[in-house]
């Protein structure tokens, strides 16, 4: 896959600019209600339970009766959930990430055994724009919400990635932090996903910092997630997609690589500066 400069690929992708209030007023839009996910996490809870949902319900201000009108149950079926007198299933709790405006980092992955599958690079996008990323916001209304660890992963086992695609990457991984590091890391490691995995945190991290974005808990984080990652660096070179096949384009990424880049193995000449939105 042959790697244009990421500034000026994203200058012909064609995304949509926002103004820094318009990406401020989008990544707080569910801030108070994606709260109660950080909280549960800070408790070593990895996903929300049915009790959770109720006092997300609560703070949403929704009736229990026009909540379950707005998720398709009955109002008694909504009561056994958040008593815990039934299941919650995952198409349950995916209903109530929406309904109720949560964080889809608070949703479990849909499967604990995730697979690489090719996607069309419209497929990723939507799914990108599902999960809030502003350059590809006039897809907002069309994108699932998705386990974000699921998409993240999904987009580094392309065999080809377009650069808009992956700067969304590095967002990704600052907005949704508090991800299931174990499931995360556990997945990329099967599929021999670390090393690239690895260099998109370091960059998320670095961008962060650059940014002057405040969030100890978030960098912390990051880094042991990077720590935990290079206990398992592969030792061969790769690229984001197809390694290039034009030995002057693989020699020139190689000399011009960041030194992130070079830690991780990893043939790119994407760096913190040259990503526009950092949450």
């Amino acid at each position: 896959m042959r790697q244009n400069h990421p500034q000026q690929e994203s200058q012909r992708s064609g995304s949509i600019d926002l103004t820094s209030s318009e990406v401020h007023a989008q990544d707080n839009r569910s801030s108070e209600l994606s709260q109660i996910c950080d909280n549960l996490n800070e408790e070593g809870r990895k996903y929300m339970d049915a009790s959770d949902f109720k006092r997300a319900r609560r703070q949403a201000g929704l009736s229990q009766q026009k909540a379950a009108a707005e998720l398709g149950v009955s109002q008694s079926y909504l009561s056994m959930l958040e008593n815990g007198q039934r299941a919650l299933s995952g198409e349950l709790a995916r209903r109530m990430v929406r309904v109720y405006k949560l964080s889809p980092a608070s949703l479990p992955p849909s499967t604990q055994r995730w697979l690489p599958k090719r996607v069309r690079p419209g497929r990723l996008a939507t799914n990108l724009a599902g999960l809030g990323y502003p350059g590809f916001a006039y897809l907002r209304k069309r994108g699932p919400r998705v386990y974000p660890g699921e998409v993240l992963l999904t987009a580094l086992s392309q065999e080809s990635l377009e650069a808009r695609q992956f700067e969304a990457l590095p967002w990704l991984m600052l907005r949704y932090w508090n991800l299931d590091q174990d499931w995360l890391v556990e997945q990329a490691k099967l599929h021999d996903l670390q090393n690239r995995l690895g260099f998109v945190v370091s960059l998320a991290r670095k961008a962060g910092g650059r940014a002057g974005s405040l969030n100890p808990p978030r960098n912390e984080a990051l880094k042991a997630l990077e720590s935990t990652l290079r206990r398992s660096l592969l030792a061969r070179e790769e690229g984001f997609g197809k390694l290039t096949r034009n030995v002057a384009e693989h020699n020139w990424l190689k000399k011009h690589r960041s030194r992130a880049a070079r830690d991780w193995h990893v043939l790119t000449n994407w760096r913190p500066e040259a990503l526009r939105y950092v949450p």
